[in-house]
């Protein structure tokens, strides 16, 4: 009976080797899985193709109301407000998945570019949704 008891000691060492080396292998797979993105994952969603399209529209229409030659600052005013409320969506859009992060980001780069990411609201709206909710 001490000689079995003997034999499982001189393997333990070994197994909690390979019991360790197993819990590492299976680690380093589930890290590698987890940051290589799913094929779906690397296009930007519907949503928010949807939101960048939606403000690009809006973008346009602020520059003919500006360039419209009848004066009306009414025209203008509004084109204003849905621009920035167009804007102000895309910051806020909670861009989760791999494709939607790469869109989101290389879009408001371009916007950045023309020095149209200058307000207080575009900051708190891009940095709201990569808080925790508590």
């Amino acid at each position: 009976m001490k000689r079995r008891v003997h034999h499982v000691q001189d393997q333990s060492p070994r197994l909690a080797l390979n019991a360790g080396s197993a819990v590492i292998a299976t680690t380093v797979a589930a890290s590698a899985f987890a940051t290589e993105p799913r094929r779906g994952d690397r296009e930007p969603s519907r949503d928010l193709r949807a939101l960048i399209k939606a403000h690009k529209a809006t973008y346009a229409a602020f520059g003919k109301a500006i360039h419209e030659v009848d004066g009306s600052n009414r025209g203008h005013d509004r084109a204003s407000r849905a621009e920035e409320r167009a804007l102000l969506a895309v910051c806020a859009y909670p861009a989760v998945r791999e494709g939607d992060r790469r869109a989101k980001a290389r879009y408001l780069l371009k916007i950045e570019a023309r020095g149209e990411l200058d307000l207080a609201e575009h900051t708190q709206a891009l940095l709201r949704p990569t808080m925790w909710r508590e």
